[in-house]
């Protein structure tokens, strides 16, 4: 079994220097790759619709890999290797060899997936060149158990190569029998960060047995984005949202109009940047924590299949098309209101979520599905009627079982039903929609038993 534990870690002044000047070796190997592959793609490939009627006399040049780029490693760190936009100097040989070898496999697979994809086919886009803000991690790939030199009761000592010996915090302790296997080390705007990479060979890797899905171990879920409330399922029950970007977004505000006003370049300006980066990291660690929090909750209720919605996020993101009139003035296209749509979407983050909870599930056995949720806000889920035309109806009463029924918890128990396969089948005939399907009389009661109580608890509060 492997495991990834994460501690902070506090280097002295001369191991910052170093550290830093690793990351800018490596930011500049990784470029400098990728630049070499670039000249290759351009090079020697043709458009579609293209034909070349003049052939080069020279050779086709043979196709970069990650080990024809590692061995050019023993020939540079001979020398100084000049920057050549900036005339910089910098020395390959003070860094350890796994790591510059690490940054050529990064390079390997960021290439590969553009012009190949992964094992599902899927293709990622164009590699971008490395900044300062976007390469923060180093990997030592080969690491052993006697890295780890002293360990106290809050503190342990771990050796790095060509760096020496620093201090980590540890808030949390190494399980018995792990063994260290891998050590990367990552700059953050609060500071410096170890993960480690542990192996215990005699515990078993996990698997996940194969689950039936019925009626009492599964739990439908539907993402409301409406108020304060993040969650709803099939059981009833609505989980607060937490909001990290909302809540914190007038301090935010504040701090890059003050760093906006300072001039460039100035100390002033980048002691406010760093107060900036910080407070986003705040934000980015309240919403994964929320996350996980969440994750633990549903899977604490015993379940063994979790249903939820298929979402399409990049769409619900995107901006309004805009609109021109004849004489080519832009008109109102409701973007203004779609702004802070797309800000909730991405603060309540439903696919980072969604993998946790994936992840957290698999660990208690239990198994995450999407399905695609159309017509299930729609549909009133124990008579197969369409009610919720409106996005605007939050809630329908029913005279007939004097009921009133929450239109996000009802969505929740249709996605259920979508997952169970007794959903009906929607038909459009004539411009109208026409539902066709039935239930049975227990599972009317089951539905009808959780939206009282529902309607209930939400009365109460």
């Amino acid at each position: 079994m492997t495991i990834t534990y994460q501690y902070k870690f506090y280097p002295d002044t001369n191991q910052k220097i170093e550290l830093n000047q690793w990351l800018r070796i490596c930011r500049y190997w990784y470029n400098r790759q990728l630049g070499d592959r670039f000249d290759w793609w351009e090079m020697n490939r043709t458009s579609v619709n293209c034909c070349p009627l003049i052939t080069s006399i020279a050779p086709v040049r043979e196709k970069p890999n990650y080990y024809s780029q590692k061995q050019q490693l023993p020939i540079i760190k001979k020398d100084l290797v000049q920057v050549f936009h900036s005339g910089e100097l910098l020395d390959f040989a003070r860094v350890d060899s796994t790591v510059l070898q690490d940054v050529s496999k990064r390079v390997d697979k960021a290439f590969e997936r553009f012009i190949v994809g992964d094992s599902n086919g899927n293709k990622s886009g164009k590699p971008r060149f490395k900044s300062e803000a976007s390469f923060r991690t180093m990997t030592f790939a080969t690491a052993n158990p006697s890295w780890i030199k002293l360990a106290r009761k809050n503190w342990f000592y771990l050796r790095l190569p060509k760096l020496g010996i620093i201090k980590v915090r540890m808030h949390r302790p190494i399980p018995g029998g792990f063994v260290i296997k891998q050590v990367s080390v990552t700059k953050k705007a609060d500071g410096w960060f170890v993960q480690l990479i542990l192996e215990d060979v005699t515990v078993p890797s996990i698997s996940a047995d194969v689950v039936v899905p019925n009626w009492d171990n599964s739990l439908g879920m539907d993402a409301v984005l409406h108020e304060d409330v993040y969650l709803a399922t099939s059981d009833g029950e609505k989980i607060t949202s937490l909001k990290p970007l909302r809540k914190n977004q007038a301090k935010l505000t504040q701090i890059s109009t003050k760093r906006n006003k300072c001039k460039r370049g100035s100390k002033a300006r980048r002691k406010l940047a760093k107060k900036e980066g910080r407070q986003h990291l705040h934000i980015a660690r309240s919403r994964k924590d929320f996350h996980y929090k969440t994750a633990h909750r549903l899977v604490r209720t015993g379940k063994k299949v979790f249903f939820h919605e298929d979402l399409n996020l990049k769409g619900l993101t995107k901006r309004n098309q805009a609109k021109q009139s004849e004489d080519g003035t832009y008109l109102p296209n409701g973007q203004s209101a779609k702004s802070g749509l797309n800000k909730s979407w991405s603060d309540a983050a439903f696919g980072n979520f969604f993998k946790t909870l994936d992840y957290i599930a698999s660990i208690a056995g239990a198994v995450v599905i999407s399905k695609h949720p159309a017509y299930t806000s729609m549909v009133l889920s124990y008579r197969n009627e369409i009610v919720f035309t409106d996005g605007n109806i939050r809630d329908y009463w029913d005279e007939q079982n004097s009921l009133m029924v929450n239109r996000d918890i009802n969505a929740a128990i249709n996605l259920k039903r979508l997952g169970l396969g007794i959903f009906p089948s929607i038909k459009r005939r004539s411009g109208k929609l026409s539902v066709v399907g039935s239930m049975d009389d227990s599972t009317i009661k089951e539905i009808l038993h959780t939206l009282h109580r529902a309607a209930r608890s939400l009365h109460h509060t």
